[in-house]
């Protein structure tokens, strides 16, 4: 009988203690527990990732050693983990590339942790990378998952002489509001390049060609791209397919980014003011 009560004792205490854990877990903000689907908040390790890379980028001296620049262009990661697994091992086989870049919808429903899964595979690539927020990226609580993950949905970066201007083009998802994209930011990253800036690259998700881009400001963006001094291409997602083109009169380029599920990847070099040559690379 003695022994009886000294288990059902020990069992009390036993979850007595599971009781308290879970207790000073839930204060804790403990990881385990997601209280919604749509929950924004995240550990250390999975915050200001764009910040993170760019910091490992600037650390890094170019991997040509001179003017030539060469980076990965992909975009529409989504739900397609299998795909961004073989997608890592293909591109970490790859010489001299400095960063990835990846042109939006990097989730398919805007949830942290899809963010997270796919970072769980990204992290393990050589070379940093970098995104552009996609509208798949702003439906829910998106917006706010995307910047407590990555960072702005707005940014740039100039790395090797050439400026980056990642911005956010999903017109749709603001209702057609008339302030996104944020033209006149555009407008004052690309003029008047600093010094040391040789070529610019702009990188949206949603090329102004679609139907997803605010109507009332393609033409005052177009404008923008084609005003600007040392562009070499606009980058751009959201088609999940490659095309390359002008379908402007300004001469701007145009190149759209395979998406993970098509198992293809953009390799680009730059050099110069505007040269660059592209090459599609399966995995």
């Amino acid at each position: 009988m003695k022994q009886l009560f000294s288990l059902l004792h020990t069992t009390l205490l036993l979850h007595r203690s599971l009781l308290a854990g879970a207790v000073m877990c839930l204060l804790a903000g403990c990881d385990l527990i997601e209280f919604s689907p749509n929950e924004t908040r995240t550990p250390e390790a999975f915050r200001n990732l764009t910040q993170k890379n760019l910091e490992r980028l600037q650390a890094q001296p170019n991997p040509t050693g001179g003017d030539t620049l060469r980076f990965v262009f992909t975009g529409d990661s989504q739900r397609f983990y299998s795909e961004a697994e073989d997608f890592v091992k293909s591109v970490n086989q790859q010489r001299n590339i400095a960063f990835v870049v990846l042109a939006g919808d990097v989730s398919d429903f805007g949830l942290v942790r899809e963010l997270r899964w796919v970072h769980d595979k990204l992290q393990h690539l050589r070379m940093p990378y970098l995104t552009v927020v996609g509208n798949h990226d702003l439906v829910a609580n998106g917006s706010g998952a995307y910047q407590q993950v990555y960072g702005p949905l707005n940014y740039t970066f100039t790395y090797a002489g050439t400026k980056f201007v990642m911005v956010d083009t999903n017109g749709r998802e603001y209702g057609f509001n008339g302030r996104v994209p944020d033209v006149g930011w555009v407008q004052r990253e690309l003029r008047e390049p600093a010094p040391d800036v040789k070529r610019q690259i702009v990188m949206s998700h949603v090329a102004p060609m679609s139907e997803d881009f605010d109507p009332k400001l393609v033409d005052s963006y177009v404008q923008t791209l084609g005003a600007a001094p040392r562009l070499a291409f606009e980058l751009n997602g959201h088609n999940h397919d490659f095309s390359i083109g002008k379908p402007f009169d300004n001469d701007v380029t145009f190149i759209n980014s395979y998406s993970f599920e098509k198992r293809q990847y953009v390799v680009l070099t730059v050099w110069g003011e505007k040269e660059f040559k592209l090459e599609k690379v399966q995995f």
